[in-house]
Parts: C-alpha cells; structure tokens; sequence
C-alpha cells in the first residue's frame, strides 16, 4: 500500500497532469516540412499527444499547447522519405472531435498517406490514470478501468466511425494507418513496492487492449490499415527488465509522464509504421 505522503504529493501533482494532457489550443496550425513538394507523395499526421512529443522532452516550442518535437514516429518516418511532403497536424489532447473539426480539414485529395492516432482521450484515460494513481483501494482504479472500456465499446466506435470518413472523404486516394496504443505495465516486473498494484497495473493494460480491440475493428470496417504497437512495446513497458520505451510518473517532468519516449517512437513506432508504408 502507498503512503499517505505519497498519496498527499500525487494529490498535488494531479490537477497539472490533467490539465496538460488535456490542454488542446482552439485552432492548431500544422506543422509542415521545410521541403518542395514531390510526385512520391504527401503524409499527414493526424493525432494526440501519443503522436507528438510528450514523454521525449524534446519540443519545437515548449509553450505551444500542441507539443509538437522532432523525435515523434511520424517526423522520423518523414525524414527518412525526403521524397515527400509532410504535414503535421497532430496536437496533444485532441479527441475525435476535436481531430475530425481541427486537423481534417488540413487533408487534401492529393494526400497519399495518413497516420491518425485517436481514442484514448474520448474513453478518459487520463482520468483513469489520475483516479488510480490517488486512490489508495485497488478496487477504485480497477472500477475507472472498466468505465474506460465501457466507452470504448459503447460510444467510440461511432465516435471513430465518423471521424475515418470525414478522413477518407477529405483523402479519397491515401493509404491511412490507424495507429494503436500499447500496453503501460509489465506484470510482476522491476518496480519496487512502490506504487501501483499489479491488479492495478492488470486493469490498465486491460482497458489498453480494449480500446486497441475497437481501434483495429473501426479500422477494418473503413478498409484502413491498423498499426498494432502491443507485441512489440510490451518488453519495453514500465517495470520492464530491458529498455523502457513509455514514461513512467515523473515528478521532475509530470507533463512527460505516460508517453512513448525517444526509444518508444525510433525503436517502437517508426519500425511498425515503416514496416506498413516501405
């Protein structure tokens, strides 16, 4: 069980955690390549903040609500495909909404390729977090757990449904890869006797498979392409023995906390999403 200490100094962290992974500014601009157009093709980043750069401390500007930086999977697949023009278009916090009104509209027909990363926000995972980080019962975080899989199985799949066709009506002729989330936890690894229990830990990656479960039938019925980073991240989860690839709570860095860091989109990310496009 944790201390009440600790429990006292996550309560006072909590409230900046949320207010960061949620911040989206009302009209983000997207970032694009410094390169001339070419005939290979054009690649628009649709996301939230697991697309940009929350959890690699490295940013364009640290005072753009976006947080957009240059180690994120979709800028290194860019660099690596000079060839092609590239839009960014991902902004930290975004929900389907926000993602179908905001970044959308920045698709155009001659769009060739688009990754799109959206979900956790709409099931309130950052809420689910922050509930099992500050509860001291394990039946408190499991119960926000399963009220995060209740809404991806019951209002995100409409919520999705909308979103990848407003995607296709604006990018008829694109390759579109829906891009999942991984698991958080390693069970039964390294962490210590500090905090989360392994029945907490279990709910997490629980509620993960479920959304990563509607993400790839979503994607399937809109004849996309799902990006599935599971396998391949779970060596690499918090309390891994082998290189960690997600960011655990940092109290020096809480708004990195949760995130893929540089590994988790060089060594995690990018191979998948290359893998998928050649």
């Amino acid at each position: 069980m944790r201390s009440s200490r600790a429990r006292r100094r996550l309560a006072s962290l909590s409230l900046s955690l949320a207010a960061v992974c949620l911040a989206v500014p009302v009209a983000p601009s997207a970032y694009a390549a410094d390169r001339e157009p070419s005939s290979a093709g054009k690649y628009v980043a649709l996301g939230d903040s697991y697309a940009v750069a929350p959890g690699t401390r490295e940013y364009d500007n640290p005072d753009d609500p976006c947080r957009r930086g240059p180690s994120t999977y979709s800028r290194l697949w860019a660099r690596q495909h000079p060839s092609y023009s590239f839009v960014e278009a991902s902004c930290s916090g975004a929900t389907t909404a926000e993602l179908t009104s905001q970044q959308v509209p920045q698709l155009t027909t001659d769009t060739t390729l688009v990754t799109v990363q959206v979900g956790g926000n709409d099931v309130g995972f950052v809420d689910v977090l922050t509930n099992c980080i500050l509860t001291v019962d394990d039946k408190d975080c499991i119960a926000g757990a399963e009220a995060a899989k209740a809404a991806a199985t019951s209002s995100l799949p409409t919520a999705l449904t909308n979103t990848y066709a407003a995607i296709r009506a604006k990018a008829p002729n694109a390759k579109v890869v829906v891009v999942g989330y991984p698991r958080l936890y390693t069970i039964g690894g390294n962490c210590g006797i500090f905090g989360l229990s392994d029945r907490e830990r279990t709910a997490l990656n629980s509620a993960a498979d479920t959304l990563a479960s509607v993400l790839a039938a979503e994607a399937a019925k809109a004849g996309f392409t799902f990006l599935d980073p599971r396998a391949a991240f779970d060596p690499h989860t918090i309390c891994a023995d082998a290189q960690v690839w997600v960011t655990s709570l940092e109290w020096n860095k809480i708004n990195e906390s949760y995130h893929p860091n540089k590994a988790g989109h060089s060594e995690g990310y990018l191979p998948l999403l290359n893998a998928l496009t050649g």
